[in-house]
């Protein structure tokens, strides 16, 4: 399918560009038919190449193309667990990251839902302890929190998203990074976030894949 493969050069080059993620960091998967589609290891997503993808089984055997991801076993747990997605975008966008860091977060609510669109396209957000960048054991706990969630964030390192594709996993990362933006612009200052009834009155479908 290189239409397909066409939307993840173009969804990755994106990212990069708007600072999304830097140097070499960052990768995302699509499933196409019974195989997924990840982007490499060692390349910017700013060089990414319809042409140049790894291609594995959903066992996470390499069948095809450049070694992939590290973390391409972060893919493959969220799709196990979300069988409806078909994209996941996984980033170190700043602010995410930089809320990935803090100290004494609520575990339920790691990132009020400043937003209608946050309480839209993100929420509820799922936050996973600290395992090290490639470390597989951090697999069933990824698995277990896709099952609650869309969106997981990382601990010390950033936002894992999944959609119905890749535009609609991009949507949601781009909320979660603004709504972790606003969070910081308004640290120390009262905010009045959106309450479970604002939260229940916005789950009407929309494009990405399902909360839950």
């Amino acid at each position: 399918m290189i239409e397909l493969r066409k939307t993840v050069e173009r969804v990755a080059h994106s990212i990069h560009r708007r600072g999304l993620t830097h140097g070499r960091t960052g990768n995302l998967a699509v499933r196409e038919g019974a195989r997924i589609l990840v982007t490499p290891t060692g390349v910017s997503l700013a060089d990414v190449s319809a042409n140049d993808l790894s291609v594995l089984d959903a066992d996470g055997r390499h069948l095809d193309g450049p070694r992939p991801t590290k973390e391409a076993f972060l893919h493959l747990a969220v799709f196990r667990a979300r069988p409806a997605a078909q994209a996941i975008v996984h980033t170190h966008s700043v602010h995410a990251a930089a809320l990935a860091c803090l100290a004494d977060l609520d575990h339920d609510e790691p990132l009020p839902p400043l937003t209608a669109y946050y309480g839209m396209r993100v929420a509820p957000l799922q936050l996973l302890p600290y395992f090290a960048p490639g470390d597989e054991a951090a697999t069933s706990a990824v698995e277990q929190a896709a099952t609650l969630s869309h969106a997981l964030l990382l601990r010390n390192h950033g936002p894992v998203i999944a959609g119905v594709d890749l535009d609609s996993a991009l949507d949601a990362l781009e909320e979660l990074e603004h709504t972790a933006q606003i969070f910081f612009l308004t640290s120390g200052m009262r905010t009045a976030p959106l309450t479970a009834q604002n939260l229940a009155a916005l789950q009407s479908p929309t494009p990405q894949e399902p909360n839950a």
